[in-house]
């Protein structure tokens, strides 16, 4: 990076506020535009980060204002009428997307890229913990705030390595230049960008050939990409059952999972997950395979396990709030049908002879109207089932449309519909070995009384 002045319009976004703070640690001056304050500004500004909140370019500080010294990040939430933004483009400064600014710290570290359709939040989250517990760490951009650490970035100002979450969104992980890849999925998505399953694939096939020489690339088995990376670039593949990195001696029981790890080089015995999902099982292989391949000597065997289980995972996403040899309570963002049965399947193997009770809360009416029997053959494998009224988001109520079109096709004997303000007591006096709730709405406010009534 030549330029030592980095200006962010749009500088309060969580993913701007980690490049910013990357740009403070290595000596840069930084500055930028929001439309609002917010805590994460009045956290940036304390730092260092010189934010205005209106786009008069009469407010970019002076040492900004220099084409040959700033670097202008935006995002595209950003209008392009912006007064600041169309000031630097008309006056000759490098105005680049947030990717492009990611793609330059790949080029410059050691990058360790995880992409794919699903798990590469989580997967990318794993590989940057176990870097942080080898004493090695990483700068890491991540797509969720990790529990462990409490935001969604890690800065380094002697590790050698990055860890990015590589977006195919717009095409953005095309900006990125890994030293490392793993991909973990290819099922169609954002086909509003790529019309069909053909160019989404060969999206993530040119993603394949940006991987530097050298490198690695960690495919999933069975997947339908197929890849070109360059032939100097080692190719490896993981998965539960196969692969050059899986899965052994598999145990889901008493509330835990541990496996032993194959690689190529050895068996890394005794593996447990911290956060105890099945689905885990693969981001943690995907996660182990990409730092094993990185060849760093301060991970060690020990590294590995140690940081499985002290791994929390990202806010909502399967967190214990209580854990209890009498009493377990687990909140889940899980909102879509195949989620749900995917989590309730989770809680069913980790507790097989639980009395589980689900409380649910519908996101969106026009989610439950084209969803409702998916939603009730999932929610039929509890014991006990809650219904809360839908959480509308921003929609409008839909005729005909409620909580009851879920409830009156659900099979399991104990099922009700509950206003959120008696949920708590419901589930209290209906009694529960697991509480499950589940919802992208704001179900997760109950938890608090929800476990102070288990205490």
């Amino acid at each position: 990076m030549t330029k030592n002045n980095i200006y962010f319009v749009g500088a309060g976004g969580i993913g701007m506020a980690a490049l910013e703070r990357y740009f403070l640690s290595r000596g840069c001056k930084v500055a930028g535009y929001d439309r609002t304050p917010s805590e994460l500004t009045d956290s940036l500004a304390a730092e260092g980060v010189d934010i205005a909140f209106s786009d008069d370019p009469q407010l970019i500080p002076a040492d900004f204002r220099d084409p040959q010294h700033t670097l202008v990040v935006y995002t595209p939430a950003v209008p392009d009428s912006h007064r600041g933004l169309q000031w630097f483009r008309q006056n000759g400064f490098e105005v680049v997307k947030r990717a492009a600014v990611l793609g330059r710290v790949t080029r410059s570290e050691k990058a360790l890229c995880f992409a794919g359709t699903h798990g590469k939040t989580t997967t990318s989250s794993m590989a940057a913990h176990i870097l942080q517990v080898a004493g090695v760490g990483s700068n890491a951009f991540l797509g969720g705030v990790l529990r462990n650490y409490g935001t969604n970035f890690l800065l380094s100002k002697t590790s050698p390595y990055a860890v990015i979450e590589a977006d195919e969104y717009d095409r953005s992980f095309h900006q990125l230049s890994p030293w490392i890849a793993v991909i973990t999925s290819t099922d169609p998505d954002h086909l509003d960008i790529y019309g069909n399953e053909q160019a989404y694939l060969e999206s993530f096939a040119h993603f394949t050939e940006l991987i530097q020489p050298g490198g690695a690339l960690l495919l999933h088995t069975g997947l339908k990409l197929k890849p070109r990376p360059g032939n100097d670039v080692r190719v490896y593949t993981y998965g539960v059952n196969s692969g050059d990195f899986h899965a052994e001696n598999l145990l889901i029981a008493n509330g835990t999972i541990t496996f032993d790890l194959v690689t190529p080089g050895g068996t890394i015995t005794g593996i447990e997950l911290g956060v105890p999902l099945e689905i885990n099982v693969d981001n943690a292989i995907a996660a182990c395979g990409g730092v094993w391949l990185a060849g760093d000597p301060a991970v060690t065997p020990e590294v590995f396990r140690r940081a499985m289980k002290t791994f929390l995972g990202a806010k909502r996403r399967f967190e214990f709030w209580l854990r209890r040899p009498d009493c377990v309570v687990i909140d889940d963002y899980a909102h879509h049908p195949d989620e749900l049965r995917a989590s309730l399947s989770s809680v069913r193997r980790l507790f097989p002879d639980k009395r589980l009770a689900v409380a649910f809360q519908p996101h969106l009416y026009s989610r439950t109207r084209d969803f409702a029997p998916e939603f009730a053959r999932a929610l039929s494998g509890a014991d006990a089932v809650y219904l809360l009224p839908i959480y509308p988001a921003r929609e409008l109520p839909i005729e005909g449309v409620s909580s009851q079109l879920i409830l009156d096709r659900i099979t399991c004997p104990e099922k009700q519909i509950v206003e959120k303000d008696r949920l708590v007591d419901a589930v209290t006096a209906g009694g529960f070995d697991v509480l499950l709730t589940v919802g992208a709405g704001d179900i997760n406010l109950l938890l608090p009384d929800i476990v102070k009534a288990c205490n």
